[in-house]
């Protein structure tokens, strides 16, 4: 009898550690299918598959993923195809790429602000580890690798800009500030906003600063006499 009881014991456990494989596998090839159906998408969340499992289930699957080089682990609940390079290593996605991946999910616009505004339009070479983006989403802190993207929530006024460049310009020269711009800094920035669509930099314009609004102001009008 008693031999009977340990038996059945023996097999329930077995059938309920085959079952959970079984659906530990199926969880983990649809995530795969997923992920390769979705070629041109780099960064994943694990909100994107919890139709497939609970958020439970998809997470253990997606650090299974992890361990087999499928994707690599950016942040907390985030993940990234796994790439190589035979010279370079793993490719990790650029914080420009992770911060609107973010923003795409949350449906939220962004901006770079500081030195990272700074550093995209060339004006400086530091590459910041902290990068601060205004956002009209959810404030918050992003930890990858050695890297901190923040999230600052903002007024809907701060992110109205049209235009990439003029966008970045207005923060670049918060940042610099009215009484330390250098005439070189100026003129680069005037000659990115050169590039800038008319109609999209006057909007813009009344979006900045006065001391700012002057800076772009001069650039519309050579635009102005050009044409």
């Amino acid at each position: 009898m008693t031999y009977m009881i340990e038996m059945s014991q023996i097999m329930t456990t077995f059938a309920t550690h085959y079952h959970t494989l079984t659906m530990a596998n199926s969880t983990d090839d649809q995530i795969v299918s997923r992920i390769r159906d979705y070629k041109s998408q780099r960064l994943f969340f694990v909100d994107d598959f919890v139709d497939i499992a609970n958020y439970k289930a998809v997470s253990k699957a997606l650090e299974r993923l992890v361990e087999k080089n499928i994707l690599i682990r950016v942040a907390h609940g985030i993940y990234a195809r796994f790439i190589k390079d035979p010279l370079l290593g793993v490719l990790l996605p650029t914080t420009e790429q992770i911060a609107e991946a973010i923003a795409r999910r949350d449906k939220a616009r962004i901006i770079p602000t500081g030195a990272y505004a700074l550093n995209a339009l060339g004006l400086s070479t530091q590459i910041p580890l902290n990068v601060v983006y205004l956002t009209d989403g959810t404030p918050r802190l992003i930890k990858t690798g050695n890297r901190i993207i923040q999230f600052k929530k903002t007024t809907p006024k701060n992110l109205t800009a049209k235009g990439k460049i003029s966008s970045l310009a207005i923060q670049a020269l918060k940042t610099i500030g009215k009484d330390k711009i250098t005439d070189d800094e100026r003129k680069k920035i005037q000659a990115l906003l050169k590039k800038e669509k008319a109609e999209d930099l006057e909007h813009d314009i009344r979006l900045a600063p006065e001391w700012i609004r002057k800076i772009m102001r001069e650039t519309l009008t050579v635009k102005e006499n050009k044409e």
